[in-house]
């Protein structure tokens, strides 16, 4: 689309006539126009090419399309002359050269007894680019880039004065389809963890390009992980799986944190904390059981170890573990009638120590009692501490019975609970 863009500018401005000479055309990457000092100006034809490619052509034709003969010069720019360059005597409706070098070409079309002269120049684009990395620390990289390119100079055919073509030449890094940098040696910051291939282009305004790839191989790791905390399911003691997930890194180490309220404690106590770490891990994915009720913060340190340098990064837990207090609650009525439902005096808890339970009639005489130390979680180790609805054997006799619970939790707080309770028999 581009180059045939470019013919039909080139024959719109030969139709419209003007100050441009524009009879000769070109199948090019693109066009711009001369800046002489004075008089008609011409057309400059940009041919993509390799180094040392020689790729330029250009069309001459009579501009009432009879057939013609063709007589093609080429501008010295040592004599600021035109000499013969080739002939193309075969009477024909246009005349093309091919395979052309760098400079400026002019065309005497004769028809008829007529000649018409046309001019044009012809540029070769290319660039040579080369990438590299010139450094590489924990904090940043430095991509390295250079390049050649062909020569875009012109002469000025009346003064014989050397003019520049602007061909808005710019650079681009790109990692994958990522634009990196504008600069054509940035220094990359907070590199990343994973190794890639960093491409260098150099383009203009013609879409001539060269490309260039140097490949990075990461020395920083980038630290992550994930826990199986689960907030519904929290009391202490609370055993948290910690899961790595960090990239690029040969070594791990987790720091666990005090409780959050303790240190606070401490810090308006004694104006300080004297320590805020409570232990520290090594393992990749360490399994550690929280003994106390608390608010707990986990930092990890990941590390890499290259020939260059040491690197680190760290993360923290982006929430709170929390284990819960501990806490005594009993339910204000069960129903013992062997439908399957209900048919436990059951004490709920969480995080306790010890617990001793006593259950007694309207009365004042114990019915019931059960006690315990070094408690589970009520899940899995509290159904022999519930009540059956049965004294020595036999069920009791529905209506209000009262309860006191005492114990201690893992935050060595002491519990109490105490109150009436309905045993329903009824169906």
């Amino acid at each position: 689309m581009k180059r045939l863009f470019s013919c039909f500018l080139c024959l719109t401005m030969c139709l419209l006539g003007g100050t441009l000479r524009a009879q000769i055309t070109a199948n090019s990457d693109g066009v711009a126009t001369t800046s002489y000092s004075t008089g008609p100006q011409d057309n400059i034809y940009i041919f993509c090419s390799q180094q040392g490619g020689s790729v330029g052509a250009l069309t001459a034709a009579y501009s009432s399309g009879d057939p013609a003969n063709y007589e093609w010069l080429k501008y010295n720019s040592g004599t600021n002359s035109f000499e013969a360059f080739q002939s193309d005597n075969s009477n024909a409706v246009s005349s093309t050269i091919n395979n052309l070098a760098d400079g400026c070409y002019r065309v005497n079309v004769v028809s008829g007894g007529n000649t018409e002269t046309y001019t044009a120049w012809v540029f070769n684009s290319w660039y040579e680019v080369s990438a590299s990395i010139s450094e590489s620390t924990c904090e940043y990289f430095q991509l390295t880039g250079a390049f050649t390119e062909a020569s875009s100079t012109y002469n000025d055919l009346g003064t014989g004065g050397t003019l520049q073509l602007y061909k808005n030449v710019q650079v681009k890094w790109e990692a994958g389809s990522d634009l990196q940098s504008s600069l054509l040696s940035p220094a990359i910051y907070n590199p990343p963890a994973e190794s890639a291939t960093y491409k260098l282009t150099v383009y203009d305004q013609f879409g001539c390009s060269g490309e260039a790839d140097v490949y990075y191989e990461s020395i920083v790791p980038e630290a992550a992980f994930v826990t199986d905390y689960n907030s519904t399911a929290a009391e202490a003691p609370l055993t948290v799986n910690f899961t790595n997930q960090s990239t690029n890194a040969d070594e791990y180490e987790w720091f666990f944190y005090r409780d959050l309220y303790e240190m606070i404690d401490e810090a308006e106590s004694q104006g300080s904390v004297s320590d805020s770490i409570m232990d520290v891990a090594l393992d990749q994915n360490p399994v550690y059981t929280y003994q106390s009720t608390g608010k707990y913060m986990v930092k990890l340190v990941a590390t890499k170890n290259s020939s260059s340098a040491v690197c680190r990064d760290t993360t923290y837990l982006d929430y709170y573990i929390i284990a819960d207090s501990s806490f005594i609650e009993a339910p204000n009525f069960f129903t013992p009638n062997n439908d399957g439902t209900n048919e436990t005096f059951l004490i709920k808890y969480s995080s306790m120590k010890s617990i001793d339970i006593k259950i007694f009639n309207r009365w004042g005489k114990q019915v019931f009692s059960v006690s315990r130390s070094n408690l589970g979680t009520f899940d899995n180790d509290g159904a022999d501490l519930g009540w059956d609805g049965k004294i020595g054997g036999r069920y009791a006799s529905p209506g209000v019975y009262y309860y006191v619970v005492e114990g201690r939790g893992r935050d060595d707080r002491k519990r109490k609970a105490q109150g009436f309770f309905h045993l329903f028999r009824g169906k």
